[in-house]
């Protein structure tokens, strides 16, 4: 287990770490953590012969917790070595939680990078749509990147001539093939196993009463604070492009997750003049279909709905069907920009509308903005405020 918690979560009276110290919950650590702890144990002892126990990794925003680890083994001759952790997910319902995450590490060629694989237990892309080539193994961008770091590190520090690691790094889960039946990796064409993900290294755990009273309470202060317009982000992702859109100070950002309609229904009664909602295309389609809670236990990708939005937006019926049938949200999103049809702005448009008919006439101007997995603005809708024409939504 991680013998550190998160820092950092309480030290603002707003914003998205006074909302976590708020609900009282746990934090954890996401799969893409265990992972690049595991691959710079096993790395460390493929050139040192010896495991640092605890090991020590650095997250995306600065936190440095140090994982203990649960099983290591190094081969003779130094050929290869593996070493395991064990997922703590802290107080969050996650399915990984317990979960043994493994990394076997072993040298390649001057100039082969690193290379990763899919072991027991991590799945396989097999349908397009995803933020990796089908054929990949399920290891998400940021902990690629994480374990690219940590390794670099780890060669300039024992690797002696060495400027960068060249490695096959083979993560795999105790279980995980089993575990990932009650995930949507099945349905979203990741076969054999979990995905290995991560933004920031860190779990946020969400009781709904918890996290619900927590954006009240963000409200509360912002409103106190004088801010006068706030933004209700999905993510860590979302967060940082509406701060750097909006230039919006700690204390007016409210960490809304999936709860969309906690947001809207809390600032109808207590109004502020703007809100910007801001979050990933997939989640805010939802939203623009009319679900409240976009958490994908509970609300799913319409893409029916999608291919209606994107005919207003000009697609011809061969692109709405092959929308309608698309992997995902993003394979979807990814075939209109191909074709010059604007289905971002059409679900930011839509997703805008449906939050002004929550408000119910508020004094509230609410813009929305859609990113992708990369943060990139995949879709934009202006401010607009109670009265003014509300667009035509398809029909559902």
């Amino acid at each position: 287990m991680a013998e550190a918690q998160p820092q950092g979560t309480g030290k603002a009276a707003g914003g998205r770490s006074a909302q976590l110290a708020h609900t009282g919950l746990r934090p954890g650590w996401t799969t893409g953590a265990c992972a690049t702890a595991a691959s710079t144990a096993a790395y460390t002892a493929l050139l040192t012969g010896e495991f640092p126990d605890p090991v020590t990794i650095t997250l995306p925003k600065g936190q440095t917790p140090s994982f203990a680890l649960a099983v290591e083994e190094l081969a003779p001759g130094r050929t290869t070595a593996m070493a395991g952790v064990v997922k703590d997910a802290g107080d969050d319902p996650d399915v990984t939680h317990g979960a043994l995450v493994r990394a076997t590490v072993r040298a390649l060629p001057a100039g082969s990078g690193v290379v990763f694989r899919a072991g027991p237990g991590v799945g396989t892309v097999t349908r397009p749509g995803l933020p990796l080539d089908v054929g990949e193994p399920a290891i998400n961008p940021v902990p690629r990147q994480m374990i690219r770091e940590h390794l670099a590190e780890v060669a300039a520090r024992y690797g002696g001539t060495a400027a960068t690691a060249d490695v096959e790094v083979e993560v795999s889960v105790d279980h995980g093939e089993e575990i990932a039946r009650s995930t949507w990796n099945p349905r979203l064409g990741i076969l054999g196993g979990l995905s290995i993900l991560g933004t920031t290294g860190i779990v946020v755990p969400y009781s709904c009463s918890a996290w619900i009273d927590s954006i009240r309470r963000g409200v509360d202060v912002a409103r106190a604070a004088g801010r006068r317009h706030v933004a209700g982000c999905t993510g860590s992702t979302s967060e940082k492009v509406a701060v750097a859109l909006h230039h919006l100070p700690e204390d007016a950002l409210l960490d809304m997750g999936d709860f969309a309609g906690a947001v809207l229904k809390y600032i109808r009664r207590h109004p502020v003049e703007r809100l910007t909602i801001c979050g990933g295309f997939a989640k805010l389609s939802k939203l623009a279909a009319g679900h409240l809670d976009l958490h994908s236990a509970r609300s799913q990708v319409d893409k029916g709905f999608l291919a209606e939005l994107a005919r207003r937006g000009g697609a011809d019926e061969a692109l709405a069907a092959a929308v309608a049938e698309a992997n995902t949200g993003l394979a979807a999103l990814q075939l209109c920009t191909a074709a010059g049809v604007p289905l971002g702005d059409l679900v930011a448009a839509t997703a805008r509308d449906e939050s002004l008919a929550v408000l119910r006439g508020a004094p509230v101007a609410v813009d929305v903005i859609c990113i992708d997995r990369a943060g990139m603005v995949v879709g934009r809708a202006e401010p607009r405020g109670p009265g003014e024409a509300r667009q035509g939504s398809p029909q559902r």
